[in-house]
């Protein structure tokens, strides 16, 4: 398919959406300067300048009886991973305290498993409140596996407002990354989030294997969610996991990637997630242009990720402002 890509681009700016097809025909455009000035357009029309930053801890590590190929908690590979239960609210409080003198406008617990117990609820509950009353500015965030709508409410009530639960590939795809448990177990887990009042943030990763289709699949799947946040992560592979010899994607493969995703999902912030410190300084700013409007910073998980103060020197070079905001996203399907 040929297409004008200001063509299509008006049509989003006006309220529009693309087809699947024409996604497909976007990802593949030759001309790739002309996709990337368009997706930055887009992005400045409906986030502005506005980069929202967060933080994690890796609040309980390994030991996790998921099968997904790419992770390195997986206790069905052997990756040298950490393995520790759930730290202390001190802890937590602490790492909470320290990003926020950074600039850091959100922080998440981030732990391993199927889903936490709800003992394990309670206490993570505890830390969260505690974070709360240390930093009251500080938005939380949480992404703690397949929770129960019960386990929710509690971490609503003590001040979790977003839940994070990655989709991380397209539906014709996940079953041959992960065969423990389903991505309708995930969405089940995200519409029980929206009921308690929380919103979500739901992305994928690229580079694992997928075709081009796929990658536009995920993207129309995500839009499908309302998704107000979609981290977007880089595989890096990790020793020890099936997918540890995985190919490395192009820089142009990653850069056509965040603008279909912003073209699809335009008012969603686009956030760089794992994998990006194996990218370049300037590819990253270069995605920063394209559509790239929030990340996490920090160390992440089982992967080293970027120091605060060097992401908030990039974000005021890109000419963005650091603000954490609380995301509202409706499309007309």
């Amino acid at each position: 398919m040929t297409l004008d890509i200001t063509e299509l681009k008006q049509r989003v700016l006006d309220g529009g959406s693309l087809s699947p097809e024409e996604g497909y025909a976007l990802l593949t455009h030759p001309d790739k300067e002309a996709l990337y000035e368009a997706a930055h357009e887009l992005t400045e029309h409906f986030l502005g300048k506005a980069f929202d930053t967060c933080s994690i801890i890796n609040a309980k590590s390994g030991n996790c009886p998921e099968d997904c190929k790419w992770c390195a908690q997986s206790g069905h590979y052997a990756t040298g991973a950490e393995r520790y239960a759930l730290v202390s609210p001190s802890a937590c409080v602490a790492q909470a305290a320290y990003n926020h003198k950074q600039g850091i406008g959100r922080f998440s617990l981030v732990a391993s498993g199927r889903r936490q117990t709800d003992s394990e609820i309670k206490q993570i509950a505890i830390s969260y409140r505690a974070i709360k009353r240390a930093v009251p500015e500080m938005k939380c965030c949480a992404s703690l596996g397949l929770l129960k709508e019960h386990q929710l409410q509690e971490l609503f009530e003590s001040g979790v407002t977003t839940y994070h639960c990655n989709m991380e590939t397209a539906p014709s795809y996940f079953a041959q990354l992960c065969t423990t448990h389903t991505q309708q177990d995930k969405a089940d887990t995200l519409a029980a989030a929206r009921r308690v009042g929380m919103r979500i943030c739901c992305g994928g990763i690229l580079g694992m294997g997928e075709t081009l289709e796929q990658r536009v699949e995920l993207a129309f799947y995500l839009r499908s969610l309302g998704s107000e946040s979609i981290p977007v992560n880089i595989l890096q592979p990790i020793e020890g996991t099936p997918l540890g010899k995985a190919s490395p994607l192009t820089p142009d493969e990653i850069l056509s990637a965040i603008a279909l995703f912003r073209f699809v999902n335009p008012k969603a912030f686009l956030r760089f997630s794992g994998g990006r410190a194996q990218l370049s300084p300037e590819l990253q700013r270069r995605a920063i242009y394209v559509g790239i409007n929030s990340a996490i910073t920090g160390d992440l998980l089982t992967t080293i990720g970027q120091q605060a103060r060097q992401d908030m020197a990039m974000i005021e070079e890109c000419g963005k402002e650091n603000c954490a905001q609380d995301w509202e996203v409706s499309y007309d399907y």
